[in-house]
Order: C-alpha cells, then sequence, then structure tokens
C-alpha cells in the first residue's frame, strides 16, 4: 500500500559527503513524520534524524551537525544530507514512514524502505 525506495548510498571516502533521497508512493495524502534510520553490522537499528510535517527535527548525538533530513511533501520525499563522514557512519541506512494518510485511511504503523549501504572507506 505505501512503498518506500531509497537511492543515493554509496562508497564514499572519509570527511565526504553523500545524500541519501526516499520517494513514497501509494496514494498518499499526508505523512505525519519522516525519519532515516542505519543499521551497521551486529548493531541495533538507530534512528538518524526525523522529521515531521509541522517542521520538527531530531537528530541523534552520533550525527548531529553533520547531517540535514529535508522533506518535499508535494512529491512525497525525504532526503538525508549527511557531512564530514567517518568510517563508523558506514551502515545501511533505512526510511521510515509513521502516520501515513491514504485513500483508503491512515496508517499509524511504520514502513520502512528496502535500505541503501553506504560505505565510508579509503
Amino acid at each position: 500500500q505505501v512503498q518506500l525506495v531509497e537511492s543515493g548510498g554509496g562508497l564514499v571516502q572519509p570527511g565526504g559527503s553523500l545524500r541519501l533521497s526516499c520517494a513514497a508512493s501509494g496514494s498518499i495524502f499526508r505523512i505525519g513524520v519522516m525519519a532515516w534510520y542505519r543499521q551497521a553490522p551486529g548493531k541495533q537499528r538507530e534512528r538518524v534524524a526525523s522529521l515531521t510535517i509541522d517542521g520538527s527535527t531530531d537528530y541523534s548525538d552520533s550525527m548531529k551537525g553533520r547531517v540535514f533530513i529535508s522533506r518535499d511533501d508535494a512529491k512525497n520525499t525525504v532526503h538525508l544530507q549527511m557531512n564530514s563522514l567517518k568510517p563508523e557512519d558506514t551502515a545501511v541506512y533505512y526510511c521510515e514512514v509513521e502516520e501515513v494518510r491514504t485513500t483508503l485511511g491512515t496508517i499509524l504503523d511504520a514502513r520502512w524502505g528496502q535500505g541503501t549501504q553506504v560505505t565510508v572507506s579509503s
């Protein structure tokens, strides 16, 4: 019903930048919360950044000051600009949405994308 497709991952050198994008589809009227998570091998998934429809943002301590989340509600997309990347930022990055209002009703549960690999290495 709601599908998320991420793009923009890849290999980048330490200190470099990447911009991740996520497009949501599926007869969507409104998305309450759009967020990015990441999961490194052997570690739990952690939220990197979130942005509500009213503009409230939240960033993880590990990436605060190095990432910026933005959204385009006309296109149902969310972006994550990541700067000054470190090897420890290597992970699979997932797009997540909550409180999605569609033509069939409101989906309160989280929906996830398939993830995009980010590797920071020289």
